[in-house]
């Protein structure tokens, strides 16, 4: 697993919650790729189809909060970002990003700092957030080991299948 991920932002705002990320009225949903194409259609009906494969989700405070939806972190993986840095999350969308091999980054500010389009570079195990054409260096939370470990398995249950293969 890569560990520094660079690409454009998609800036959005605070408290984002989990129906703007994947509302309701699409959860009968089951491929993938449809998922992934209603992604952020509470805040836009369109941000999906323009976002760029490997593109960086910036948001502001509180990203991820509502309910425990877990088909959030699955449209944004879906939808083709690389990882998803706030100011703040919600607790247990932050839970569901990282068994879902999501990589999630906290760095407080840089929301206010970056716009979309934007190229940032981040380092999800250090925390460093950086957008060279600004000269932006911002250091973030670097994801613990144990977090890191999911993300680099795949997810949760890719990592408790590889364990359970070693015995």
């Amino acid at each position: 697993m890569k560990t520094n991920l660079t690409g454009p932002a998609l800036v959005l705002g605070n408290n984002i919650d989990t129906d703007q990320i994947y509302p309701g009225r699409f959860l009968e949903l089951v491929d993938p790729a449809e998922i992934g194409a209603r992604c952020l259609a509470g805040v836009s009906e369109d941000i999906a189809a323009r976002f760029p494969k490997g593109g960086i989700v910036v948001g502001g405070t509180n990203f991820g909060c509502g309910s425990s939806r877990e088909h959030a972190a699955i449209a944004l993986l879906n939808m083709g970002a690389s990882v998803v840095v706030a100011d703040s999350f919600a607790r247990i969308f932050y839970r569901n990003c990282i068994n879902l091999g999501l990589p999630l980054l906290v760095c407080p500010g840089l929301s206010r700092q970056t716009e979309t389009g934007d190229v940032l570079e981040v380092d999800i195990a250090t925390g460093r957030v950086a957008c060279p054409a600004k000269g932006l260096v911002l250091q973030g939370e670097p994801i613990g080991d144990y977090a890191l470990s999911i993300l680099e398995a795949g997810g949760i249950k890719p990592l408790f299948r590889q364990r359970r293969a070693q015995k």
